[in-house]
């Protein structure tokens, strides 16, 4: 099956935290982006959000648009407030040829918990698990309709964490709703990347690759650490240069006909890690990997 690989800007600047990178321009991002062979690349802070605008920045680098991070509170609102919140988020999209949308559930606060201890982070109580999978799969069909599909992102710090989470709500959602699958944040939560991705490839629309560092990741839980700390302290890697098993991971895909984006998404502090040094060793890297595993890359860069 075919692939392209991609990229997310927080390799070069964190929205989150202003100071890695906020002072980075937009330029850079994509001159680099281009330079280390991505074909694509997710929305950041700093992009236009006029489409002619953004269409016109991304074909100065030959670029493609990926698909871009929603902060979703679906749990909070009605499905028509939330469609109607994320309408010019979809149709920045559509216009650009994205076919997903990066939807995380923020409901309850995300901002504050990527700053807290792991632990405290805000959950779904057992009575609420059924209506919030009826209501999501409803929301999601509204999506498929309008022609930009859900990519459900399961995140540190929100209501959807956990493999056990993320079954209950795999389990409790219709076939519109799509999986964004993301290594990093599965490890991190404490789960098993590759028995989470077995149960879930049929599902899985959109791929982020995060590589780790198995010492930060033990004292990162041991201490309950935040989030944003750990990120801070090097937990997050680009594939390859950690202790992920890629190999298998995109052996399942590729048996089971995954041809979506493969999306590297690294947050480090950009002073420690050389952005251009490391999206290139990541580019490199992911695509020799899944070339391994029965994938072919198509895009920049794939001849």
């Amino acid at each position: 099956m075919s692939v392209k690989i991609g990229i997310n800007p927080i390799t070069w600047t964190n929205d989150d935290v202003p100071e890695l990178g906020g002072d980075t321009p937009l330029e850079t991002c994509l001159s680099e982006t281009s330079l280390a062979g991505y074909a694509g690349t997710e929305l950041g802070g700093k992009f236009p959000r006029d489409s002619s605008a953004l269409a016109g920045v991304l074909s100065t680098y030959g670029l493609d648009l990926v698909s871009g991070w929603y902060d979703g509170r679906i749990l909070e609102n009605t499905i028509d407030q939330e469609f109607d919140a994320i309408l010019p988020h979809l149709t920045l999209l559509r216009d650009l040829g994205a076919h997903h949308v990066v939807y995380a559930d923020t409901s309850r606060g995300r901002h504050g918990a990527i700053h807290d201890p792991i632990s405290q982070r805000p959950k779904l109580m057992d009575d609420e698990w059924k209506a919030y999978g009826e209501k999501i799969t409803t929301l999601s069909e509204r999506f498929a309709d309008f022609g930009v599909r859900m990519a459900f992102h399961h995140h540190m710090g929100t209501i959807i964490e956990t493999d056990a989470e993320i079954d209950r709500l795999m389990a409790g959602t219709g076939e519109a709703f799509g999986l964004l699958y993301d290594t990093g944040h599965c490890m991190f939560s404490g789960g098993d990347p590759r028995a989470l991705l077995q149960r879930h490839v049929g599902r899985v629309v959109h791929v982020h690759c995060k590589d780790y560092r198995p010492e930060v990741l033990a004292r990162a839980r041991a201490e309950d650490m935040s989030f944003m700390g750990a990120v801070m302290e090097g937990i997050f890697t680009v594939p390859g240069d950690g202790a992920q098993d890629y190999l298998t991971l995109l052996k399942i895909l590729a048996d089971n006909g995954y041809a979506g984006w493969l999306v590297v998404e690294a947050e480090q502090d950009p002073a420690k890690a050389h952005p251009l040094i490391y999206a290139t060793m990541g580019y490199k890297n992911l695509k020799a990997l899944a070339e391994e595993a029965g994938l072919t890359v198509t895009g920049r860069g794939s001849e």
